[in-house]
């Protein structure tokens, strides 16, 4: 008897997703260094400042500042959902758990062969691991909103020492509303997107795609 052999997929085929988003951001991410640096120095032009060379602005607060502010938010967006579709029901979207039927998720991990070593080992390391999505994103959010903080209070007090007017320290400045304006602009933009993929793949349909129900499938079936 001849058994059957799984195909040898090459590297490139197994991780193209990963790759091909990796190659999007590292493409976005020199853009936007790029060109914020050239805003930031025409910003420096109008205060009569001389302008600084990459290396510099790679450094400074405004470069943080726009970098973490929406690092931050897209933490926060993955580890909301992520935390929030426990719980929550969505009838008919190809994002929410079944109404009624137990999903595979909810169940208690099994070691075996294959299972990944927290697994396997049990106890406290099983009870992280089993909430370490969650916890990678919570952390990833509080790193990147306090980077974001102090570049925006660097760039912030940067323009102040230009136009010779006082500066902040982070105290003040985490109780001012031009941090939470960053912050929140790009909150709620994270939070519109999320809702617009839970309640439009409840009608709309994309062939191929996991994020997806079957074309043919019925409005109220709810996921995948």
């Amino acid at each position: 008897m001849i058994e059957d052999k799984k195909p040898q997929h090459s590297f490139w085929y197994r991780n193209s997703l990963s790759l091909v988003l990796i190659a999007c951001f590292l493409l976005a991410f020199a853009g936007q260094t790029y060109t914020g640096w050239m805003e930031h120095n025409d910003d420096l032009e109008k205060l009569q400042a001389p302008p600084i060379p990459l290396r510099e602005y790679i450094l400074s607060g405004h470069y943080l500042q726009v970098t973490f502010e929406n690092w931050e938010s897209e933490f926060l967006q993955m580890f909301m959902y992520v935390m929030l579709t426990i719980f929550l029901r969505q009838q008919g979207s190809s994002e929410s758990k079944s109404l009624d039927e137990p999903e595979e998720v909810d169940r208690e991990p099994v070691p075996h062969a294959d299972a990944p070593w927290p697994v396997k080992r049990g106890g406290w390391w099983l009870s992280l691991y089993k909430r370490s999505l969650t916890l990678a994103f919570i952390i990833l959010f509080t790193i990147s909103f306090w980077l974001h903080a102090y570049g925006s209070l660097q760039d912030y007090n940067e323009e102040q020492r230009l136009r010779h007017e006082p500066v902040q320290t982070m105290r003040e400045y985490i109780g001012s509303t031009r941090l939470w304006f960053e912050s929140f602009q790009n909150w709620q933009s994270e939070f519109v997107a999320v809702t617009s993929i839970v309640l439009l793949s409840i009608f709309l349909r994309q062939k191929g795609s996991p994020e997806s129900k079957p074309v043919d499938a019925p409005i109220a079936e709810t996921g995948n």
